[in-house]
């Protein structure tokens, strides 16, 4: 049973739930002293940057469960040329690729595929060191701006060039204990800024849960031929992988591709994907941190699930910060969540802007399309200064 529960740093929509802790996530040695001070049991680490720095590491060697990968499984989303590397000795299916530290070889391999490329910083970037390139130009461009430019700092010191994939996109998540895997339900985001699939690249502004790409025969296959390969080969390399591992799956023609692995539970489809996980989670974390999810199973939801994220202005480029927001005190129906993400304490105590993606806002739904109507209901209560979304999430469904 939770006794109690602390979050750092956390935001106000946390604070309605846990005690926060003003430590940031990437203060490893404090959060580390913080859960040997106050004897937590378990810690559930959900940001990729400090499962890359070694919290998970730091915590097991004070003793302190935790949920998530050590540092060296936590690679995997950390550098994307590793992420091949596993895959290619996995015999997971990827697309081809090619990685670069210097300008030159990167220009001569995206022209001789006409610019029909993806673009890819090696390290984290928050979501935003991906471009997908429709031609030559796109491509140069993309090239300078991370290898030479330096727009992603040190993540982008190496570059990974890839293929140019098409097909609907999956994101396929599944609890690993190092060695077996329990699969959550397939979702599908929605990475571009504007309706219609238009504009740059985000961290995601949308996601629905199930996707209907992706049958219950194909869920299996991904389990098999993607999930548990990569959970053996990091097994194998001596960093078993204890936490949630991410898939990100381009269905093509001839069959599932990895586009990416994230180390962790992946925003925005989480939202809709534990809308629809039913009972108490915490004995699958605690099974997950301990290495043994034999006795595990998940029971999930029948009906369908909408993430709408509410985003700042100017998103994902520069934004503004510190817009009061209003609607958080809304009364929604039972079937509706708001999760706030870049939220702060204002002046006042009320609750302000403080990042790119500022609120999700689910439903269930019998249906795809009764969820969707219940999201945005629950989006028509909300608003703040240059507040941006997508009109269109699940719209296809």
């Amino acid at each position: 049973m939770v006794t109690g529960i602390f979050a750092a740093p956390g935001n106000p929509g946390l604070g309605r739930l846990a005690t926060l802790v003003p430590l940031k996530a990437g203060d490893v040695a404090g959060l580390t002293a913080f859960c040997v001070r106050e004897r937590i049991d378990l810690v559930v680490v959900g940001p990729e940057a400090p499962l890359v720095a070694g919290l998970v590491d730091r915590l097991g060697a004070a003793g302190v469960l935790a949920f998530g990968p050590t540092a060296q499984a936590a690679r995997i989303e950390g550098s994307k040329a590793f992420a091949k590397e596993v895959m290619v000795a996995a015999g997971i299916p990827t697309a081809a690729y090619a990685t670069f530290n210097a300008p030159e070889g990167a220009l001569a391999w995206a022209r001789a595929r006409d610019g029909q490329v993806v673009v890819k910083a090696d390290g984290l970037a928050a979501g935003k060191g991906v471009v997908v390139c429709g031609g030559v130009e796109e491509a140069e461009a993309a090239i300078r701006a991370i290898l030479v430019e330096r727009i992603h700092g040190e993540a982008g010191a190496t570059l990974l060039l890839e293929e140019k994939l098409s097909g609907p996109e999956a994101s396929c998540i599944a609890f690993s204990d190092g060695e077996q895997v329990r699969m959550l339900p397939a979702a599908q985001d929605h990475k571009r800024a504007f309706d219609g699939d238009r504009g740059p690249n985000t961290g995601g502004m949308g996601a629905f849960c199930p996707t209907p790409t992706v049958s219950a025969a194909l869920l299996a296959e991904i389990e098999r031929t993607v999930l548990l390969p990569a959970v053996k080969e990091l097994a194998r390399r001596g960093h078993p992988f204890r936490g949630a591992l991410y898939a990100g799956l381009m269905l093509t023609p001839q069959g599932p591709r990895v586009l990416e692995f994230n180390a962790r539970l992946g925003d925005p489809e989480t939202q809709p994907i534990l809308m629809r996980l039913r009972g108490d989670l915490v004995p699958a974390l605690l099974a997950v941190a301990r290495g043994d999810l034999s006795g595990v199973t998940l029971d999930v939801d029948p009906r369908a699930s909408i993430g709408v994220v509410l985003a700042a202005e100017g998103y994902p480029g520069p934004i503004t910060t510190g817009d009061p927001i209003a609607g958080l005190d809304a009364v929604l129906g039972a079937d509706q969540q708001v999760f706030q993400a870049g939220t702060a304490a204002g002046p006042g105590g009320q609750v302000v802007t403080a990042g790119g993606r500022v609120l999700t806002v689910c439903a269930l739904g019998a249906t795809h399309a009764e969820a969707r109507v219940r999201a945005y209901q629950a989006v028509g209560t909300l608003s703040f200064r240059g507040m941006q979304f997508r009109t269109d999430i699940g719209g296809s469904l």
